[in-house]
């Protein structure tokens, strides 16, 4: 055999064996939309919102972090005798072929202190973290909103919410540092 054939037949083996691997796993876990609105004010934290499509498989997400942010926190609305607050989440489930929605009034990220680069930018690179194999890492660049008034498009002030102890504890750590 001529040394091209070798190598054809060589890469199409390859290439037959990487698709394999994919062979009826169907569409993978992927983070396939997103976005960020800014806080009101500078001290008001920032809240993200994002659409994740489940793989072949159950996974939970764990965590999303950014590193032109000083902290984010997964959390939820929830309505308790008619008083909407919010609680911290440690985990989110997202179903096999299924989805995770984090939209308003429901499951959202809480942002403090993004970069001003990356608001400028209009963009903050973030990583999710899943509960699969490896602790699978996704990175998303969500797209950064100007904060939007309350009064005319229905946007909660999450700024004005009780985020519990662990935001009065960062206030009194760093209080200027949401400012930067």
């Amino acid at each position: 055999m001529k040394p091209f054939a070798i190598l054809a037949l060589a890469a199409t083996a390859l290439t037959l064996t990487a698709c394999e691997e994919n062979l009826g796993k169907g569409q993978p876990l992927n983070v396939v939309s997103g976005h960020i609105v800014m806080g009101a004010t500078d001290d008001r934290p920032a809240v993200g919102y994002f659409r994740v499509e489940g793989g072949p498989v159950p996974v939970e997400l764990v965590a999303v972090t950014a590193e032109l942010a000083q902290r984010v926190e997964m959390h939820e609305s929830v309505k308790e005798n008619g008083v909407v607050t919010m609680k911290p989440l440690a985990r989110a489930s997202v179903p096999a072929k299924g989805e995770l929605v984090f939209k308003q009034g429901g499951k959202h990220l809480m942002i403090w202190g993004i970069n001003g680069a990356a608001v400028r930018a209009g963009k903050l690179p973030m990583a999710f973290v899943f509960t699969n194999n490896n602790n699978e890492r996704i990175l998303f660049d969500m797209v950064i909103k100007p904060a939007e008034g309350t009064a005319t498009t229905g946007e909660m002030d999450h700024g004005a919410m009780d985020h519990g102890p662990a935001e009065k504890g960062a206030e009194q750590a760093a209080p200027d540092a949401a400012k930067k």
